[in-house]
């Protein structure tokens, strides 16, 4: 019999047989495991526990990351575990999930990302819509942008949060890249179509490379991208999902001039979520009326070790010249420190409501 040179590779008919044996022991286990979660599914509508639990999810992602020894990256586990979730989900009762739509946004792509494929979606007009969809129930969970790391704070959002009964009980952090979408080769692009933002975002790329294209603002990356796929020589600047859903060809793929640009997106529900260690909380407030107001809140959250991570404002369209301030800080409402802060900041508050305390994200997905 000849012997296999040590380069040689194994005997792939005996490798794959190895990979369908594993395969069928990681189908039963997690049917074992999706029949726990009727089980929980079951014991959650008796108490009427939310099925959604931001707090559990991102304590299953963590254990899953302490769990791997590789060679799978800890990024691929989480993502097949969010799927997995989101099967639970369904098997428990069905999630509908609004975003700023339409289809092929980004903001739907960060949703799917989020909560998985198996859930169900409502693409809503504009983002008041979300709100509204989350507080009369026809929605479970929406999720709305709340800052971009280029362009700050999300104007539309920040306005709902002033007078909307919602909590925030989650948020995610997605790296945009944009794309060039089209059916035809590049030298037939004669019009490219997208957001303004996102012609900006791209500028020096575009300069570059379609200097002589007319560039055509619309009011959605997907609209751009519903263009491109009827109409020969007109290009999109949108994400994969839209690529994808149009039925386009990535053409030019992260042409964005800056490759560090994140959109923060907040999940909000009717629900709060609970403690995980490891949180972060998003209030508003307006001051009082007197010299040095501002300053005192800020040295309060200060002598209380609270870290204040950002800071934004807008008018309150009350009174003239009267700011929220929208601040996000390291901890959960309920630690004690941050409850002694919150008790004293009171004081020196026109207002103030807390948001939500929820797991903080520690990278994009």
């Amino acid at each position: 019999m000849t012997k296999r040179k040590p380069n040689e590779p194994r005997d792939l008919e005996s490798l794959r047989k190895r990979i369908d044996e594993l395969d069928q022991k990681i189908v039963e286990l997690l049917n074992e495991r999706a029949r726990v979660v009727v089980d929980v599914g079951r014991a959650k509508l008796n108490d009427g526990t939310p099925i959604y639990a931001p707090d559990r999810e991102q304590r299953v992602l963590e254990r899953v990351a302490e769990l791997n020894t590789g060679p799978l990256p800890r990024k691929t586990l989480q993502a097949i575990y969010r799927e997995l979730m989101s099967g639970s989900f369904a098997l428990e009762k069905p999630l509908r999930v609004g975003y700023l739509g339409p289809q092929g946004t980004f903001s739907h792509m960060a949703a799917q990302r989020k909560f998985g494929s198996s859930v169900e979606y409502q693409d809503l007009a504009d983002i008041r819509a979300v709100f509204h969809e989350v507080i009369r129930g026809h929605c479970d969970l929406g999720l709305v942008p709340i800052e971009n790391s280029l362009g700050g704070g999300v104007i539309d959002t920040m306005d709902c949060f002033i007078d909307a009964d919602v909590s925030v009980c989650a948020e995610v952090v997605v790296e945009i890249h944009h794309n060039l979408l089209a059916n035809c080769p590049p030298e037939q692009v004669k019009v490219i179509a997208s957001k303004p933002e996102v012609f900006a975002q791209c500028r020096d790329w575009l300069s570059s490379s379609f200097n002589d294209a007319q560039l055509l603002p619309v009011a959605s990356t997907s609209k751009a991208a519903e263009m491109a796929a009827a109409e020969t020589g007109l290009a999109a600047i949108g994400s994969d999902l839209a690529a994808e859903l149009y039925g386009l060809k990535i053409v030019f793929a992260n042409i964005e001039d800056n490759p560090n640009n994140q959109t923060r997106f907040c999940v909000i529900s009717r629900t709060p979520a609970g403690r995980t260690g490891n949180d972060k909380t998003t209030l508003i407030f307006t001051t009082a009326h007197r010299s040095g107001a501002l300053a005192e809140v800020l040295n309060l959250f200060a002598r209380h070790g609270i870290n204040l991570t950002n800071i934004d404002t807008r008018p309150s369209k009350r009174r003239n010249w009267e700011y929220y301030f929208f601040v996000d800080a390291e901890g959960h409402r309920d630690d004690e420190d941050f409850a002694a802060a919150l008790a004293e900041v009171r004081e020196h508050c026109g207002e103030l409501h807390v948001l939500g305390s929820y797991p903080k994200s520690t990278e994009a997905v």
